[in-house]
């Protein structure tokens, strides 16, 4: 068989030949091969005309044999999309470029694998520990990652040809579902969805119920503001989620897998239905996979956005038709969960470390990271960071060595201020605390928690009263109203924020904000109510001195609450009549080539008049 063709795979044997096939096929191509980006955010950046015009330029220099263009998904360099990577099979050696321009296609193939001339080339510094070993230098370590801007992910046969459905065909035709089990258990595997329990001994729960129905969730509800890990990995590689949802079927003993997945991710959904019908195709999901006598198969279900449906039982609800609400636990799902079956819940990251740990081993697995968290954290690194990206790091990595190593420190040379781990529920975290390492204790210990992966940057120009109050605004958005704590407290809260903001606030104000968020804590029915005063928490404690600012002194440092900001005009004024004529309020008066005033009675504290002024003669402060 043929990457061109696709055919049922009656048995392991037949997965192993046409794997080998592949190799073959692969050594005898084209000897540089262009790896394009085209994740959500590639195209975005308009990678497409960039892609286009390399196929065209090839076409033009008559070097299809020379050059093989490959389609991927995010790269992870979200900072410089668009971006490519030219491989040299020969010398298995790689040269990334970011900022690509159409205009420089012609370079870029002329110069086939060598340096091209004026495009900006791009340091990568990550490994892959299945296949090298760690480089001292080396921040980042792919295992969710290894094929996520590697591989074309529209192509079964590119997955198949760097082991894919390996270590399905090894589960199902040589070990007992208990087997499975006890190999994730030994890995030590944590959720990556936020809460850390044990994977495998939530696959123990449900295997230990009786046969019958059970079924197998992947959780890729992703919502946090500012995360983008899960969309990246099912838009990169599809077919390694659906190969681990195979094998935890198997190991619980379920024939029905159903990916959760919201409506906002259309190329995510694009590219796992072209990878499910693959699979069935090709006789990896269905009845009897590779002739074991094991049946499984997966469906989408589409969500429709509500952050609150991440938590399990608020997710099984809405696959049920059901309003997407949490419910008192127990009964977990994994002993009665969708349709009253047993059923385990993991999201996509925790999925796609699966494949690896059954090829390599528990033991393996567990020389990355730490003893209490083994293996690797994916991140969405985003914020006031000079690289913005997809970042995976072995548990341990300090947040230091993640924001000036891999992020290579702050945006526009401003002072780091705090950063946001956990997106809306968990915390901010200062320049004291950037050496924690990255694990579910540490963070949790300083009031903040892993979360799903989102990391969120802040420089000196953020106001951390503001953070959480936009965090607490998400958290009322998004609350599904069941229980009072969330929907009346949290809108309580706020209500206290906007005072502090607006310099409304006084001293009792704070103390009823941190006895309300405790309250909130200790009696919300479900995860999203129990953290979401996570952020009001963490800055109070962290950036008390700012909330006293707003407070006392009626003063907003960062000069961002609107309300504690005033603008004058000093005696740069030359009266050239700019800012009067850009106040959206026509509150600042002044005749020509004279100094001129601000109202500020009128003044909505917009801004605009300094951004107006060419002679810096508006003072915000």
């Amino acid at each position: 068989m043929t990457m061109s063709t696709i055919t049922p795979l009656k048995d392991r044997d037949a997965l192993s030949t046409w794997a080998a096939d592949l190799k073959t096929e692969r050594a005898s191509g084209a000897p540089v091969v262009i790896r394009v980006s085209m994740g959500t955010c590639g195209i975005a950046a308009k990678t497409t005309p960039v892609l286009e015009a390399l196929q065209s330029e090839i076409r033009s220099q008559q070097k299809e044999s020379q050059i093989e263009i490959v389609q991927t998904g995010c790269m992870g360099l979200c900072h410089s999309e668009p971006t490519i990577e030219v491989y040299d099979r020969q010398t298995q050696q790689s040269i990334f470029y970011g900022n690509v321009k159409p205009e420089q296609a012609p370079t870029l193939i002329r110069e086939e694998s060598s340096q091209a001339f004026g495009v900006d080339v791009l340091t990568q510094n990550w490994y892959r520990p299945e296949e090298t070993d760690a480089d001292v230098e080396t921040a980042q370590a792919r295992i969710v990652l290894r094929n996520t801007g590697r591989i074309d992910p529209e192509s079964i046969a590119d997955y198949v040809g760097t082991q894919g459905y390996a270590a399905l065909a090894n589960v199902v035709t040589t070990m007992q579902p208990d087997e499975v089990t006890q190999t994730m258990i030994d890995a030590g595997l944590r959720g990556r969805g936020g809460g850390g329990f044990p994977t495998g001994v939530k696959w123990q729960f449900a295997a230990k119920q009786p046969a019958g129905e059970k079924y197998v969730i992947c959780n890729a509800d992703e919502g946090d503001p500012g995360a983008f890990m899960d969309r990246a990995v099912l838009e990169g590689d599809p077919h390694a989620v659906l190969e681990a949802m195979a094998i935890s079927g198997f190991a619980i003993g379920a024939a029905q897998g159903v990916v959760y997945i919201r409506a906002e991710y259309p190329l995510a959904i694009e590219r796992l239905e072209l990878a499910i019908q693959q699979a069935r195709d090709c006789g990896l999901l269905g009845t009897n996979i590779l002739g074991s006598g094991f049946d499984f198969d997966i469906e989408l279900k589409y969500g429709a956005g509500a952050f609150v449906c991440g938590e399990e039982t608020a997710l099984i609800h809405s696959i049920e038709g059901l309003r997407g609400e949490p419910i008192f636990k127990p009964p977990f799902p994994a002993v009665e969960g969708l349709w009253e079956k047993p059923t385990i819940v993991n999201n996509v990251e925790t999925l796609a470390n699966i494949c690896a740990i059954m090829r390599r081993g528990a033991k393996w697995f567990r020389q990355i990271g730490t003893e209490k968290c083994p293996g690797t954290k994916v991140f969405a690194l985003a914020g006031k960071v000079k690289r913005v990206g997809l970042v995976e790091v072995p548990m341990g990595t300090t947040l230091r060595d993640i924001i000036f190593g891999v992020g290579q420190g702050i945006a526009n040379d401003r002072a780091f201020k705090a950063v946001q781990t956990g997106g809306p529920s968990g915390g901010c975290l200062k320049t004291e605390d950037l050496d924690t390492p990255i694990d579910y204790e540490s963070l949790r210990a300083l009031g903040s928690m892993m979360g799903s992966g989102g990391m969120i940057v802040m420089d000196e120009d953020d106001c951390m009263v503001n953070i959480a109050k936009y965090f607490l605004e998400f958290t009322l958005d998004e609350s599904c109203g069941r229980c009072t704590p969330c929907r009346i407290g949290n809108k309580r809260l706020h209500e206290m924020l906007v005072k502090v903001c607006s310099g409304r606030a006084d001293m009792r104000t704070l103390e009823k904000l941190r006895q309300l968020s405790d309250t909130i804590k200790d009696t919300s029915l479900c995860g999203l109510g129990q953290t979401s005063p996570n952020p009001v928490l963490s800055t109070l404690r962290q950036f008390r001195r700012e909330y006293l600012d707003h407070v006392m002194n009626h003063k907003c440092t960062a000069g961002v609450c609107s309300a504690l900001v005033r603008y004058d005009i000093n005696e740069r004024c030359v009266g050239c009549t700019l800012c009067a004529r850009n106040c959206p309020v026509s509150c600042i008066t002044g005749a020509p080539k004279e100094h001129h005033e601000i109202d500020q009675e009128r003044c909505i504290k917009c801004g605009v008049c300094q951004q107006a002024c060419k002679f810096h003669a508006v003072d915000k402060h």
